[in-house]
């Protein structure tokens, strides 16, 4: 079997460099909330995603293609808002836990994420990423080429297509946050908790639909968020993918895995310009995320700073990260995720 190995000739994998890792307790200073950073972070881009949102709105009198450029802007703030709420899931965003909850509902509702159903799922991918044997809820589905080869040809083509570009980042983006989202179906009946997020999440929304309705009208509002969504799902989609599904990540069986080998060998860094970093609250450091969670998206640049063990992992930057779009397979044997292409003809 072969590795296309073309497909990440600029990545960074001196994972020997890597082997030393900091003490939990090394990052304990990182991992404080602070109150006046988390309300600026809320204040200048809330503010801003409703002015765009507005602008975005009004130029529905002029023309659609300039509310098609505008729904840009605006879906990054989206993603930007989601990133609080990710951090507030984290229970990392504010000291209190009851502000966390607040926050991170109400940005759910713009986000069209059930904040505490989106919770759970989330701490399961933190709890078992790069587990071979643990995958499941919160996660990419990723089969090894075993498992794929075990497949009849019916259930390969399902899994082709599941990996398909225009089904990761096109129509199961979309699919994930606007329908799904509404009826999680593959939950368990006893996550009430989670039911009851998922349940209160949409009657607020259906509140919002029926404000729209009264108020611009629900094809104007339609035609302005439909875009917004369909952009930032895009984008949330691609940033989860990259930040996990590139050749030289990290998938161990059980008995071999280790969480902070995975965090760091299994989560990219990915160096993005820094308005985009900035729009993105610097989740690009994923590997120090998932080292240690309960670091605020605002301390993540300075714990990478002060902390060269953290420094010498996977980079990717967008020109090479568009060449993990085709891995789907990882290989046990090589230890590097692969290609469809990259399979050799079964003996």
């Amino acid at each position: 079997m072969a590795v296309a190995t073309t497909f990440s000739p600029k990545l960074d994998t001196a994972y020997s460099k890597i082997d030393a890792l900091p003490p939990i307790s090394k990052l304990m200073g990182y991992a404080k909330a602070d109150t006046k950073k988390s309300l600026w972070q809320i204040f200048n881009t809330a503010i801003p995603f409703g002015i765009m949102w507005y602008a975005t709105y009004k130029s529905l009198a002029y023309s659609y293609w300039v509310t098609m450029l505008l729904s840009i802007p605006t879906a990054l703030f989206v993603v930007r808002l989601f990133i609080m709420q990710h951090d507030a899931g984290h229970g990392s965003f504010f000291k209190s836990h009851k502000a966390n909850d607040f926050i991170g509902f109400w940005i759910g509702i713009l986000t069209l994420s059930p904040y505490q159903y989106w919770q759970k799922t989330h701490a399961i991918h933190h709890a078992t990423s790069g587990n071979l044997d643990k995958r499941g809820f919160g996660d990419i589905d990723t089969l090894t080429v075993a498992e794929y080869r075990g497949l009849s040809r019916w259930e390969q083509f399902k899994y082709r297509a599941y990996r398909h570009p225009l089904t990761m980042f096109v129509v199961g983006p979309f699919f994930q946050f606007v329908i799904k989202h509404r009826f999680p179906y593959n939950i368990p009946k006893s996550w009430k908790r989670e039911w009851k997020s998922v349940h209160l999440t949409n009657l607020v929304l259906a509140g919002v639909l029926l404000l729209a309705w009264s108020t611009i009208g629900l094809k104007n509002f339609l035609l302005v968020q439909i875009p917004v969504t369909f952009l930032s799902c895009f984008l949330g989609a691609w940033l989860f993918y990259i930040q996990h599904q590139y050749a030289d990540t990290y998938w161990k069986r059980d008995t071999d895995w280790d969480y902070f080998q995975a965090s760091v060998k299994g989560s990219s860094y990915y160096v993005l310009p820094k308005i985009l970093q900035w729009f993105t609250g610097s989740i690009g450091l994923h590997h120090i995320h998932h080292y240690n969670s309960r670091i605020p998206n605002y301390e993540l640049q300075n714990c990478f700073d002060e902390n060269p063990e953290f420094q010498s992992v996977t980079r990717l930057t967008i020109p090479s990260s568009l060449a993990c779009i085709r891995l789907a397979l990882w290989d046990e044997d090589k230890e590097k995720l692969i290609s469809f292409k990259s399979l050799s003809v079964p003996a």
